[in-house]
Order: C-alpha cells, then structure tokens, then sequence
C-alpha cells in the first residue's frame, strides 16, 4: 500500500512539473489533479460572417445599359435607381396612353353630366363611356408599369459591391447587374457538434472572436437561428448569430470563432 502511494505522489509530483498550471490537491490521503476551469471550458465553435442583407439584382426586360446612377462602392437608400435601360419608346408610349385616358375621362364626365341634367341620353351610354374610360386607364399604368421595368432599383439601403456592366452594353432578362449588400449589421454562422450547443436558446447573447484587417476583435450578438435538425452526415448543427456592425470595422466573409461556455 505505501509503495502504491509512494508510485502516485512521484506520478502526480511530475504532473506539476509537466503542467504548473494545474494544481495537484491531496484531500483525504488521496491525490487529485484538479483542472478547474481549464477542464471545464469548451472549444470554440469557428464559422464565418456574411453580410445581413445581400442581394443580386437584375432586369425583368431586355435592353441596352444607357445611364449609371451610382458606382460601385456607393451607399444607397431603398428606392434609388441604379441603372437605367433604354426608355425612350416607353416613354412615348406612356404619353400616348396619358392622352387617350384623359379624352376618355372627358367623355365620360360630360356624358355623365348631360345624363343627370337633361336625361337626354340613356343610362347604357352612360356607363360605356365609364367603361371605355376605365380601359383606358388600365391600359396607362400597364404603360407605366413597363417604363418602370427599365430601370433597376435597390429594394434596400446599402453598398453595391458590383456593377456588372457598363453603360452601351445590352442585358438579357434576369441578368446579374448588380450586387447591394447591407453590412451595418452581420451575422456569424457556424456549424458546431450538436452537443455542444444542446444549451444555446434563441436571444440569447454571446461572444464572438472575428478576424479583421486591424487583428482579432471580440464582439457580441444574439442567436437568431438554431437549426431545428443535426446533419446526419457530419454530426453538426447551424447556428446563426447577428450583431452590429455600425462601424465597419468587420468585413463579411471574414472568418472568426464563437466561445462557448
């Protein structure tokens, strides 16, 4: 027995030597290496950030690129134009619709009038003029519609990061030609073993190590997502975490590392 305790002391004396960090407790004639914290901290989780909003836009028509509203690097409100395809036909054609509604709308209203004052016109008249009217109108925002398909606008406030092409160049329908990212906020994904983040909640808030141009900073943010289902191949669950990027200080695609505890 006392050679047995003598074997433990020597192998628990060259622990400490081997690692100081780790104290060696001796409780109740028995030996213990405890670790502490240092046992009890779990790895952290590495993924990468992506921007909050990123979007690819394009035009539902064919034409040729005739104006560059913005460049690349330009931030944009939601609703600026950006591009602009020839227009020139659909402008007229709007014109043109303009002027037959309004003369349809002159008919009417005076047919409408001499109804009610004189009765010297029948009711039918009356409402197919309204109904030619109603046509006409229809048929004038149809005209605007197309005149507004010329043009590709950004559904949110932004920096494009890339125009595709320049201005004389033509453009097929749904054609890349322009990419408008929202980084003033991002999110950090990371797909981590599930039994590691079987504690995350929805809201709740954590740390996240992110590699930038000026070195390692540390921010926070909230889990928005955690997937409902683990990757039967790999073991592994999504978690997405969203925090502020006001200052600009993380560029997206930027790789980091989220600390669990």
């Amino acid at each position: 027995m006392k050679s047995s305790r003598t074997t433990l002391e020597r192998f628990f004396g060259k622990v400490s030597l081997a690692f100081p960090g780790f104290p060696v407790v001796q409780a109740s004639g028995t030996l213990v290496l405890a670790c502490f914290a240092q046992a009890a901290a779990l790895p952290p989780s590495p993924g990468i950030t992506e921007p909050f909003l990123d979007v690819t836009l394009s035009a539902p028509v064919p034409g040729i690129i005739t104006a560059r509203k913005s460049r690349e690097g330009d931030f944009v409100q939601e609703g600026a134009v950006i591009l602009e395809l020839d227009k020139k036909l659909e402008e007229l054609e709007v014109e043109r619709r303009k002027l037959v509604r309004d003369q349809k709308w002159s008919d009417f209203d005076g047919t409408q009038k001499l109804f009610k004052t004189t009765k010297g016109i029948s009711k039918e008249e009356v409402e197919k003029k309204e109904a030619e009217y109603k046509v006409a109108a229809v048929e004038h925002d149809m005209a605007a519609e197309q005149l507004h398909r010329r043009q590709v606008i950004s559904p949110l406030s932004g920096t494009i990061t890339e125009i595709t092409l320049e201005v004389g160049e033509a453009c097929q329908p749904y054609q890349p030609l322009v990419r408008v990212v929202d980084a003033r906020r991002c999110y950090f994904i990371t797909n981590t073993e599930a039994k590691l983040v079987a504690g995350l909640k929805l809201d709740q808030t954590v740390k996240m190590e992110i590699d930038t141009e000026a070195g390692t900073m540390t921010v926070q943010g909230k889990i928005v997502f955690l997937s409902p289902v683990v990757d039967p191949a790999s073991g592994l669950r999504k978690v997405k975490v969203l925090f502020d990027n006001g200052d600009g200080k993380v560029r997206p695609g930027v790789s980091g590392r989220m600390l669990l505890e």
